[in-house]
């Protein structure tokens, strides 16, 4: 069976990072909203801050990686094999059908994968950190400027990032099921552990 070296280093420090400090906010911002309570509501909001500073610190290193080494090029969406893609996921990932996409090291996400980043990266990311640094610094007067143009109460904002925070979790949870579909339930996981992917004729594909 022969490998192809998928993920550079940074990519799965960058994912895996990511991932540590989105589950760790989830936790803790869960429980500062009340859902339920734990490290206590103090120890709670510390934590998720200091995990907000280090993922924007973490995405300011991703951008610059990205754009430097030209793998932005593989979040620019496509509508190329998109429709069969879809078919793929919805019908025929329960039957031996092929997966009509194949990954390469320059086209790793399938269309379906571009087009759900690109909504991360321009809709939910955004509006996660927009209404989590308004609502840190909500009594700072540019920030209160800001609320004060846009007519929005400390309740609005912090109901608005609490639904960003929902949909994120969706996506966290549809993405670790489809990271379980590969040829075996743990090879696209071991795949972004260590760079090597499995180069085989595969029925489904994360």
């Amino acid at each position: 069976m022969a490998r192809v070296y998928m993920f550079k280093r940074f990519e799965r420090f960058w994912h895996w990072s990511q991932a540590a400090l989105i589950i760790t906010m989830l936790i803790t911002g869960f429980e500062i909203h009340g859902s339920y309570h734990y490290l206590g509501w103090a120890k709670a909001q510390n934590l998720h801050t200091t995990a907000a500073w280090a993922l924007i610190i973490l995405w300011l290193f991703a951008i610059f990686w990205h754009f430097t080494t030209g793998e932005w090029k593989q979040y620019i969406p496509t509508f190329d094999k998109l429709i069969a893609v879809m078919r793929f996921y919805a019908f025929g990932i329960f039957t031996p059908a092929v997966h009509p996409f194949h990954a390469t090291p320059s086209r790793k996400h399938n269309p379906l994968q571009r087009l759900a980043y690109l909504w991360i990266k321009l809709i939910i990311n955004p509006v996660i950190w927009a209404s989590g640094l308004l609502y840190l610094f909500y009594k700072d007067p540019a920030a209160a400027g800001i609320v004060g143009r846009i007519h929005l109460s400390l309740g609005a904002v912090a109901t608005i990032h609490t639904a960003a925070a929902f949909l994120m979790l969706m996506f966290l949870i549809i993405h670790v099921y489809f990271a379980t579909t590969g040829h075996t339930p743990l090879a696209h996981i071991k795949a972004m552990i260590t760079g090597w992917e499995d180069e085989v004729e595969e029925t489904h594909a994360r």
